[in-house]
């Protein structure tokens, strides 16, 4: 099969490769492709603490493609099965997931992608983020995941505003019905904005969804007393300072949602599919760059630079 192969930061090799032996419990995956996550551009670009090259078809996390052979011990599918899977090697054509870590497509998705990580992970946020429809939601930083999030609010009839630095990523907020678009600009600006939006209320729920200290400080401002943070970025660069005086003051509950537990994972992405088929999300148009296994390089270099109108880059076969 051919993989790719992260050799040295910023390069990836087209290698062939066996295809992946399975073991009773495992399925092999025909991949049909694999989504970019933003948590995987520091392995891209290079720190001290990774080694190269990495193993083939890593980091690659958020596969989808047809059941190519089950394990003697598997039962919940057979060949020729469409299906989301979690695995870390999907960037090749050829992959393997245990059977427990596996959700069988619906024929009503045939032919469409399906990256059932990120979209798992949108539906566990919103779940954690016990929105009601008397809730005023501040959504910031409006990418892939908050787009979801945005349209996901909605759903429940909540009042929603978006926060994002790129004026498209607003425009598209827009587009699934939010109430308010605001720029993420200096941190009093938004927390006037926001505060001028709510008659001076703030907001009973923030969705902090950037990654970023900038993000946490607009955050704790405009988030009302008594009302929900939820961090919902993925902050991997380095220690974050916040407001411990004004979070106490507030009495606000700060609730971590991204879930480690691949039960949770197989959870959110079965909730993922419910949504998509019930047409609660329509993730379809976020799906903004697409690019062949060759063209891997150039899906990293737009998801680390985001250039006008990116969303999200998608591998395909």
């Amino acid at each position: 099969m051919t993989t790719a192969v992260l050799t040295r930061p910023g390069a990836f090799d087209l290698r062939r490769a066996p295809v992946p032996l399975i073991l009773d419990d495992q399925v092999r995956v025909k991949v049909e492709g694999c989504g970019i996550c933003a948590s995987s551009l520091p392995l891209w670009e290079g720190r001290e603490w990774f080694t190269y090259p990495v193993d083939p078809g890593s980091p690659g996390h958020e596969g989808w493609g047809t059941v190519d052979a089950v394990g003697e011990k598997v039962t919940s599918v057979k060949a020729g099965d469409r299906i989301a899977f979690l695995s870390e090697h999907s960037y090749a054509e050829y992959d393997v997931a245990n059977e427990d870590k596996i959700v069988v497509l619906p024929d009503i998705l045939a032919g469409k992608p399906f990256p059932g990580e990120p979209l798992g992970c949108a539906m566990n946020i919103f779940e954690r983020s016990k929105i009601t429809k008397d809730d005023i939601v501040a959504i910031i930083g409006v990418g892939f995941l908050g787009a979801l999030l945005c349209q996901l609010v909605r759903s429940k009839g909540a009042k929603v505003i978006a926060i994002s630095r790129r004026a498209y990523s607003l425009e598209i907020a827009k587009n699934y019905g939010v109430d308010e678009a605001v720029p993420l600009n200096q941190t009093w600006e938004v927390a006037s904005s926001v505060s001028e939006i709510t008659s001076g209320n703030l907001c009973s729920c923030v969705i902090e969804a950037t990654g970023t200290q900038a993000g946490i400080d607009v955050a704790t401002e405009i988030v009302a007393e008594g009302g929900r943070l939820i961090i919902a970025g993925y902050h991997q660069d380095g220690l974050r300072q916040v407001n411990l005086q004004k979070w106490n003051w507030k009495g606000i509950d700060v609730i971590n949602a991204h879930e480690r537990k691949p039960e949770r994972y197989i959870l959110g992405i079965r909730n993922a599919i419910d949504a998509v088929v019930n047409r609660v999300i329509d993730p379809e148009p976020l799906y903004t760059h697409r690019f062949s296994l060759n063209q891997i390089s150039q899906g990293f270099e737009a998801t680390n630079t985001r250039p006008d109108g990116f969303m999200k880059a998608l591998i395909e076969f």
